[in-house]
């Protein structure tokens, strides 16, 4: 058997393909402004809108997303790809059921029976790097060979549109989506590093909550929604436009390359004014840093995995090409980097 590479003296582990899905048709903003309600935080540079989103359909589930979005990397790698996967890890921001994630029924949809099945439920924007670095470990620790990887982001349409949500400054916002990524143990699109770091200072700034009293579980009114005040607000863009750029940097330099030096620099997509900072902190041109923001909205944990897709489609990923994923999660209590050699041996 050939020997596999190592760095490190670890086996080397690739990001092979990445694929998505965007459901139902895309939704105007003007579905938001005819409830919209006077409010000082639709001043705010974290509400601006985007021009359109989509939202899941009321009997959508994470597992229909997922299924959905796996469907190309079925397609482009044949079926043994997606049957023989070891190891699932999936992220879900709003879990059908709230018990339990959706790994195991992702498996029985796919028809897989994988050794190692993750949900992971911190990390938000973030997630896709920190499940690739969880991937990573088990396949370089274990006999395991293949990950699959999902990010689904499913909260959009049924809590943002929600009676009294919709009117609110920030419902407009997010999007829903899904996207995944297959890992290899091999060297065809190495993962060349990975940073992940979290920040309990940070965590409970950002609360979901129903406006009052009660628990989201108990019987009563009122609407469930993250919620932030405009104090909170004005720290998470001061930490975003800090814990981003940090963790892209990170990883720069244990690679030995400048930010000016990525060719493709995918993040989450919470909003322009990020978007724009972020890309400067690393004195990249705007077009080396793909914007989903208009098109689908924030989809938090799928805005990253969306976006690469997206870009990858389209063309414009050449192989061997540096790619450099970041994000930051919820107020800032977790951000993560990672960066790939694109295809390098396609």
């Amino acid at each position: 058997m050939t020997s596999l590479p190592h760095t490190g003296g670890l086996p080397q582990v690739s990001l092979v393909d990445v694929a998505s899905y965007l459901p139902g048709a895309p939704i105007g903003t003007e579905y938001f402004t005819q409830f919209s309600r006077s409010d000082r935080m639709a001043k705010n540079v974290m509400f601006r809108s985007p021009k359109s989103r989509h939202h899941v359909a009321r009997d959508e589930t994470a597992v229909d997303m997922v299924e959905q979005a796996v469907a190309p990397l079925r397609e482009r790698h044949g079926e043994d790809a997606i049957s023989d996967i070891d190891v699932l890890i999936t992220h879900t921001q709003l879990p059908d059921n709230p018990v339990l994630g959706c790994g195991s029924e992702v498996a029985r949809r796919l028809g897989i029976r994988p050794s190692f099945v993750y949900d992971v439920h911190n990390s938000g924007c973030a997630a896709f790097v920190h499940m690739m670095a969880i991937a990573r470990m088990v396949l370089q620790s274990t006999p395991a060979r293949t990950a699959l990887i999902a990010a689904t982001q499913n909260c959009a349409g049924p809590v943002f549109t929600q009676s009294e949500i919709r009117k609110l400054a920030h419902a407009p916002v997010p999007g829903d989506g899904c996207g995944v990524g297959l890992l290899r143990k091999d060297d065809s699109a190495p993962i060349l590093d990975i940073e992940c770091r979290t920040y309990p200072e940070f965590a409970g700034d950002m609360e979901f909550s129903t406006n009052g009293a009660r628990r989201y579980w108990e019987p009563g009114e009122g609407q469930g929604c993250v919620s932030f005040n405009e104090s909170k607000v004005t720290k998470v863009l001061a930490r975003g436009n800090r814990l981003v750029p940090e963790v892209a940097f990170a990883v720069c330099d244990r690679i030995g390359v400048r930010g000016s030096e990525v060719d493709t620099f995918v993040t989450n997509q919470p909003n322009r004014l990020f978007l724009r900072n972020w890309h400067d902190a690393l004195e990249l041109p705007p077009e080396r840093h793909p914007d989903t923001f208009d098109s689908c909205g924030n989809m938090f944990a799928a805005g990253i995995p969306v976006t690469l897709d997206t870009e990858n489609r389209a063309g414009r990923l050449p192989n061997g090409s540096l790619v450099l994923m970041a994000g930051f999660a919820h107020a800032g209590d977790f951000a993560g980097a990672a960066a790939v050699r694109w295809g390098a041996a396609r």
